[in-house]
């Protein structure tokens, strides 16, 4: 390649990159995920596009998809709280494993009868189909806040049911006979093991290396950051364990922490993620023949009926039994079950492995995803208003706190950001109550600095500068945490003092 050719590939990427950031202002007004506009980009680049360019690895493509997923689910990681996943753990783990067996089960069978497809192919279709993708699901319901349990049984369903589903494809995609399912429950079972205690393993060492560790410059803490995300999932794949799982673990684990620069390292990972769906969908749709895609229409629709009022609704009925959750909830997570980047990169598992109607594989499950895209995305925020799970708008925004080390000091600065809905509204300085060793040094106000007094009263939109000792950085935080939930009276009247509920 020369270096002229090199500029005109800068520029067309560059061009790319502009258009599908543009794109996302489209999306968010019309309520639909912005994969679909990433997907139209690549498709009118492709042969039957105006750019016409000829591309057909679908390696390559897997390859990407698989680096792609490690950023997107590293990314997902870090922005999901603990305090809100940790009650829908055992609904979301059933969703993950139960749940993925249902669907499996239902839709292979409907692909088998309906259009008559091999029960190998049948149930590669029926594997591929039954990862949720949290991009999507969170893109269109943005605008309508859902209550904490809610949200973390989604997120954390979407970040656990990708690894058996993987394994699923990859097994049902073999060459030789498909195992026993016995023997294939156990190697998912072990792989998620290994995958899972890599992941937390790698987290927790990161998070103590990284707090104890001061960085030269904090740009370097965000790299640090997604460098050990990368490094779970290469430990996870190369131990023969789920990747995808110890990534997504050892990103949550970071992500609730309390790092170095927490703002930039999730802005510098949002970043990065929105890169990895451009790039990653981008090259699905180049991967895509619109013309082959005629044949597959009717089936795609037919097997996307089935997953979408049948499998999804019994699998989430079947899953969720032992938790007694509230019908309404039920409806939601049935009709949220979102299909995005990760069936359409696991499709092209089986054409990498030989599979007899690969191609036709990865056209009905692109078809599927878009056009059931389509109908679920405009609808989700709809529907969630209907069945009033909108989010209270009483509850107490959370504050945005980011701290910088003061290594020769041991100290740290904390930056403190009052957003709207803070209960912090109104307090005065002194009655935050701060530990010993901790002080409000400097108040932001309108643009404008001044050193408080300890009858200053806080207002919404205000930046504080606290500066903490060491060993009382972690209580200065809770405090300032629970105040921002719970008011001047946190920790006498039911918000604890500690900074937890």
């Amino acid at each position: 390649m020369t270096v002229h050719h090199l500029n005109q590939l800068l520029l067309i990427c560059s061009l790319v990159l502009l258009v599908a950031v543009a794109a996302v202002r489209i999306s968010s007004r019309s309520g639909l995920p912005s994969l679909l506009v990433y997907l139209g980009i690549g498709v009118a680049m492709g042969q039957d596009g105006v750019g016409g360019i000829q591309f057909d690895n679908a390696e390559l493509t897997q390859v990407f998809g698989y680096a792609a997923l490690v950023v997107i689910l590293a990314e997902g990681g870090l922005g999901t709280k603990w305090r809100e996943i940790k009650p829908a753990l055992p609904a979301a783990s059933s969703l993950a494993l139960v749940g993925v067996a249902v669907s499996v089960g239902v839709t292979a069978t409907a692909a088998h009868y309906l259009i008559d497809l091999e029960w190998r192919q049948a149930l590669i279709v029926g594997a591929v189909v039954s990862s949720t993708d949290a991009a999507a699901v969170f893109s269109v319901l943005r605008r309508v806040p859902l209550p904490a349990r809610l949200t973390g049984m989604l997120e954390a369903e979407s970040g656990f049911n990708d690894a058996p589903v993987v394994i699923l494809v990859v097994a049902f995609s073999t060459t030789g006979p498909v195992e026993h399912w016995y023997a294939l429950l156990g190697t998912i079972v072990l792989e998620l093991a290994i995958g899972a205690a890599i992941g937390l393993a790698v987290g927790f060492l990161g998070a103590y290396g990284l707090r104890h560790v001061a960085l030269p410059a904090s740009g370097l803490y965000p790299i640090a950051v997604m460098a050990i995300a990368v490094m779970a999932y290469a430990g996870g794949a190369l131990a023969h364990g789920s990747g995808f799982l110890a990534v997504y673990l050892a990103s949550m684990v970071l992500g609730n922490q309390k790092l170095p620069h927490w703002p930039a390292t999730r802005g510098f990972a949002d970043g990065l993620g929105w890169i990895a769906q451009i790039g990653m969908f981008v090259l699905l749709g180049l991967l895509v023949t619109p013309h082959e895609l005629t044949d597959d229409f009717l089936p795609a629709l037919a097997i996307g009926l089935v997953l979408t009022m049948v499998a999804r609704p019994l699998s989430v009925v079947t899953a969720l039994l032992p938790f007694r959750l509230p019908w309404q909830e039920q409806v939601l997570m049935s009709w949220a079950g979102l299909r995005g980047a990760v069936p359409i990169i696991l499709a092209t598992i089986p054409m990498v492995s030989g599979i007899e109607e690969s191609r036709r594989i990865f056209n009905i499950v692109f078809i599927l995803v878009v056009v059931y895209t389509l109908v679920q995305g405009p609808t989700l925020p709809w529907l969630a208003r209907k069945l009033n799970l909108g989010k209270s708008a009483a509850e107490a925004a959370d504050l945005g706190i980011e701290s910088a080390p003061l290594e020769r000091l041991r100290g740290h600065l904390l930056s403190v950001a009052i957003p709207e809905g803070s209960k912090m509204h109104g307090v005065e300085i002194n009655e935050l109550r701060l530990p010993p060793g901790a002080a409000v040094t400097l108040v932001v106000r309108d643009g404008e600095s001044f050193v408080p007094l300890p009858t200053t009263i806080l207002q919404r939109g205000d930046e504080l500068l606290v500066v903490a000792t060491d060993p009382v950085r972690d209580a200065a935080e809770r405090r300032l945490r629970a105040v921002g939930q719970g008011g001047k009276l946190a920790g006498w009247l039911g918000t604890g003092g500690n900074g937890t509920s």
